[in-house]
């Protein structure tokens, strides 16, 4: 992997799987540790998850502590994007459908599309989401790519699972920043938000999966409000299948402008 302009924590590295195939198990143990469990049975997740580690290997960054322990990850893939919000996919699950679809067509691609950063819980609050932000601007450029999309699955929406996500992408704090914390860091660093995508990941399960996956009884059909779920879950006894869409938030960090405003080497 080329050296990234990012700075790091003293004694922290930062290495790509390509660098480090033995990581890899490791980082998968880690990134799924951080999930309710009912956000790992994305279908498309299932699908297309092993191109990360069998062909975008430059593209999946693991941050290393002093002692050599996992701190942080990112992971992210390329795309084909003709640069207008229009064309944006049309959420999370789209942008990886994208991007399978490009590599099995040999499309060429000049976009880096974001699909997660994971921060060891401990180290919250510590500022490793915006090294990992920026270890992915760093390595859009690296590649020649004039942007980073990323469909953000905002933290704080699990709170507020009624809210509509088209309007709760542009609540603001009284300071007139984005309200959820995750949308408002990647602001900070020079994204701007397009919109809202209100079934950005689609989950499906049956009912005994899902009151497996999330501890609670269904005992009629409707929409219920689930723990760590940033919109209702629509159970069906009948059809003996529930479905929850995840709203995320789209955003954009035009790369060429961000690197004038703000330099790849510093972090707010």
């Amino acid at each position: 992997m080329p050296d990234l302009d990012v700075v790091l924590p003293p004694g922290f590295q930062l290495v790509s799987y390509a660098e480090r195939p033995d990581l890899i198990r490791d980082a998968g143990h880690f990134n799924g540790s951080i999930w309710p469990e009912f956000m790992l049975h994305d279908a498309v997740v299932q699908r297309h998850w092993h191109l990360l580690e069998d062909t975008f290997l430059d593209d999946q960054l693991v941050l290393l502590d002093a002692d050599g322990r996992i701190a942080a990850t990112n992971n992210s893939a390329p795309l084909a994007w003709d640069g207008t919000d229009a064309g944006l996919p049309d959420g999370w699950d789209d942008q990886f459908e994208r991007t399978a679809g490009d590599l099995a067509t040999g499309t060429p691609v000049n976009t880096l599309g974001a699909l997660q950063i994971v921060v060891d819980p401990a180290r919250r609050g510590t500022g490793l989401a915006g090294v990992m932000v920026r270890a992915m601007q760093a390595n859009a450029v690296v590649h020649g790519f004039g942007a980073l999309i990323a469909c953000v699955r905002p933290t704080a929406k699990h709170r507020y699972p009624l809210a509509p996500i088209e309007r709760y992408a542009f609540w603001t704090n009284e300071d007139g920043q984005p309200f959820d914390p995750w949308v408002r860091l990647h602001v900070r660093l020079g994204a701007r938000i397009v919109r809202g995508s209100s079934r950005a990941m689609t989950i499906r399960g049956r009912v005994a999966e899902w009151e497996g996956w999330t501890g609670m009884a269904f005992p009629d059909s409707g929409d219920y409000v689930v723990p760590f779920a940033a919109a209702p879950v629509h159970l069906d006894r009948d059809a003996d299948e529930g479905v929850y869409y995840d709203p995320n938030i789209w955003v954009v960090h035009e790369l060429r402008d961000s690197a004038q405003r703000h330099p790849l080497g510093s972090v707010p």
